[in-house]
């Protein structure tokens, strides 16, 4: 029995080093697996998502920070990617990736021109963290930008965490590099942001430690898809 359980304890340890793959392209329209987050837990107005077309309808028209997110604390160091397609904007807002997360405490990388958390910056890519239903939050990185993403164009948006390094790029640019110096944010699972936005998502690949292989990309080439296998890094 002892044996047993030591053997069960080295599966576990090496299979949560392993890199493995999860995409989702809600082909299944199961979304049961995503847990709504609301910035300070408060939601001023109504919002909704579901499955259209294989695709996730995501509409927020609060002006708070919303995440959908899925995974746990084995996942350490990954990339995420997806494609998206800004539909209506509704007043001044962010769509963003979420990572390192567990329950409300994580990271957040944004294409913004949402006043928070600072409200003098304009258009800006921003990376911060802390506790999304507390009140405080750092800084870790920030640069101004030309332009929010196209309403009606498909983009790619791409996070990469390594330790306590983090590299935002939007259609195959990097907008951002940031660094969480005390390595506060070790692991967590991910997420999508929108603030103020109707938006498609769709084909999200998460490659590195600690994430299950599940799903795949589809066969057939789309417009929308972006050439995902070639960037991803090795871990």
């Amino acid at each position: 029995m002892k044996l047993t359980f030591i053997g069960f304890s080295v599966i576990f340890f090496l299979s949560s080093a392993w890199a493995g793959t999860f995409v989702e392209t809600f082909s299944d329209r199961d979304i049961n697996e995503w847990q709504e987050i609301i910035l300070f837990d408060f939601k001023v107005k109504p919002g909704s998502w579901q499955i259209i077309d294989r695709e996730l309808h995501w509409i927020n028209t609060d002006q708070l920070l919303n995440f959908l997110t899925i995974g746990d604390d084995r996942w350490a160091d990954y990339v995420i990617e997806f494609d998206v397609k800004p539909l209506e904007k509704h007043g001044p807002g962010n769509i963003g990736i979420a990572a390192r997360m567990q329950e409300t405490i994580g990271l957040a990388s944004i294409i913004a021109d949402w006043a928070f958390p600072d409200p003098e910056q304009g258009l800006k890519a921003i990376c911060f963290g802390g506790d999304f239903h507390g009140k405080k939050f750092e800084i870790f990185g920030s640069e101004p930008i030309d332009s929010l993403l196209e309403l009606g164009v498909w983009a790619t948006m791409k996070l990469q965490a390594n330790k306590e390094d983090f590299t935002f790029w939007v259609n195959g640019k990097q907008v951002l590099e940031a660094r969480d110096p005390a390595f506060q944010f070790s692991r967590g699972g991910v997420g999508l942001i929108l603030t103020n936005y109707t938006a498609r998502f769709d084909n999200i690949v998460i490659t590195g430690k600690g994430v299950p292989n599940k799903g795949e990309l589809p066969i057939e080439p789309q417009t929308k898809l972006a050439t995902i296998w070639g960037s991803l890094k090795e871990f």
